[in-house]
């Protein structure tokens, strides 16, 4: 396996910058997504890694060697694309074993091997198929095995599982994680969807703009975000704005609301500030009933049933608050209901 290092690097297309001055460490053995809205420039880093692109500045590395001028053959890299590109006209077992072929392998490694790796994705039995015989979460697997026979060091996945219906890749998500873990493999996964890199990541890097935005583990970006975009982009978070004062910020309406210490250094007092506060910290009360570091009056404009789970939706001055609330089995708050929301001072997160 093999650590892969990012350094300053940048790329341009003509004015438009993919990615500008980024620098990340994708540890050895580690699973780890890169996050962004489309045009964030994740694709683009990843083709970078794999040799398909190569970057107008800075330097890539992998298992500690500069591989600029190294073709995308002699990169070790193994590769899942969105379509997965299987060849139609080919048997799995043939779809698996093509990067052998390419090598020269014997036959007889190539028998092993390609068992072996169907083995893995749970695909044994199924060498003789068409590909079109095979469901969507097995032609999945099919490129999978195919990306990890040849035992590569690195494991790029460019939203191998966004053509996949919900349930169906929620069981991905789970079985990628296994094999990846079985494998030992460096991987690179990268998505726009944040539920999923919450699941499947060791840590995660935000890409907007070309730019990296944030990136740790998810526990750490989750629960103390950089700014209001990594706050938002990786979960639901309601922003509320202010002026800065000790402790935390002061609203518009003259309420104060008590932060998480400390603030950023850039939050001088009276200055603008803002802080974030996650759906499922808030907690509803009937009108004035209610105690906590942080109160505020509001009216249920809309709740949404889910099943284990009530999202409401309420209006707060000249703004929508969201809270996720459990279904416990205590009546819900009707629409129309006035209420009073309340939380820590530890859910208030202060946004640089």
């Amino acid at each position: 396996m093999a650590e892969v290092t990012v350094r300053d690097i940048s790329r341009f297309y003509g004015a438009h910058a993919a990615l500008q001055q980024v620098s990340i460490d994708f540890p050895d053995g580690g699973f780890y997504g890169l996050l962004g809205p489309s045009g964030s420039g994740k694709t683009t880093l990843l083709r970078m890694i794999a040799g398909f692109d190569h970057p107008d500045s800075g330097r890539i590395t992998i298992g500690g060697a500069d591989v600029a001028g190294t073709p995308v053959q002699h990169r070790q890299i193994g590769m899942v694309f969105q379509n997965y590109a299987l060849f139609p006209n080919m048997s799995v077992f043939d779809n698996v074993a093509f990067g052998l072929s390419v090598r020269g392998t014997a036959k007889a490694e190539t028998g092993k091997r390609v068992s072996e790796a169907l083995d893995l994705v749970q695909l044994g039995g199924l060498g003789g198929r068409r590909t079109h015989q095979l469901s969507g979460g097995q032609r999945q697997r099919v490129a999978l095995a195919r990306a990890i026979v040849t035992r590569p060091r690195v494991l790029l996945l460019d939203e191998p599982l966004s053509a996949l219906d919900k349930s169906l890749r929620v069981g991905m998500q789970v079985e990628l994680k296994r094999i990846q873990r079985e494998v030992g493999i460096t991987t690179i996964f990268v998505t726009h969807d944040q539920e999923e890199a919450l699941t499947m990541s060791d840590r995660i890097g935000i890409l907007r703009d070309g730019r990296l935005e944030q990136e740790g583990p998810p526990e750490e970006i989750y629960d103390n975000p950089a700014s209001e975009f990594a706050a938002t982009f990786l979960g639901d978070a309601n922003i509320f704005r202010g002026t800065a004062e000790s402790g935390g910020l002061t609203l518009a309406d003259g309420t104060r609301l008590r932060c998480r210490q400390p603030l950023p250094a850039t939050a001088t007092p009276n200055a603008p500030a803002a802080c974030a506060v996650r759906p499922e910290r808030i907690v509803l009360h009937p009108r004035g009933d209610a105690e906590g570091d942080n109160r505020l009056p509001a009216r249920v404009a809309k709740r949404v049933f889910a099943g284990n789970s009530i999202s409401y939706l309420l209006d707060w001055q000249d703004q929508t608050v969201k809270v996720f609330a459990q279904n416990a089995g205590s009546p819900p708050f009707e629409e129309g209901s006035e209420v009073t929301l309340s939380w820590s001072a530890q859910s208030t997160l202060p946004l640089g």
